[in-house]
């Protein structure tokens, strides 16, 4: 099954932000991803903001994924999302991690991430956050809610 939008499969860039050296969650969530029919750009770990967002605009990704097995990514939150948000059509942010909590999880969409996906989440709910973020008409409003 391929998960396809206006005749082309759905791009999905999948990392590790920061000093975060944990990479099962990535691994994991990018074979998820691959297995319901999404292309994956896997860039490991050790990314920072530029890199990601580089990489993104480079490679026409539809949503970014970053996998947190620690803090870190609160660090960085605005940054990523202010460098994905700067085209006409930006590219959303899903966030998850087994330490994410409630509070982490607000304060990351405060900063501009689009989801957070916390502990527990299966595997369909990861990919149709995903799907339904690749859309075109999901990524222009968030322009328009950045208005």
């Amino acid at each position: 099954m391929s998960q396809t939008l206006n005749g082309r499969k759905i791009r999905a860039l999948v990392t590790v932000l920061g000093l975060d050296q944990h990479e099962a969650g990535a691994l994991a969530v990018s074979r998820m991803l691959r297995d319901a029919g999404i292309e994956v750009i896997y860039i490991g770990r050790f990314t920072l903001p530029e890199t990601i967002a580089e990489v993104a605009f480079q490679e026409d990704v539809d949503v970014v994924g970053i996998s947190a097995h620690s803090w870190e990514f609160l660090y960085y939150a605005r940054e990523l999302a202010d460098l994905l948000g700067a085209e006409d059509l930006p590219i959303p942010t899903v966030v998850g991690g087994s330490i994410v909590t409630e509070a982490d999880r607000l304060q990351a969409l405060e900063a501009g991430i689009t989801e957070v996906v916390l502990a527990g989440a299966t595997e369909q709910e990861i990919v149709e956050a995903f799907v339904r973020l690749a859309d075109p008409e999901a990524r222009r409003a968030l322009k328009t809610a950045d208005r």
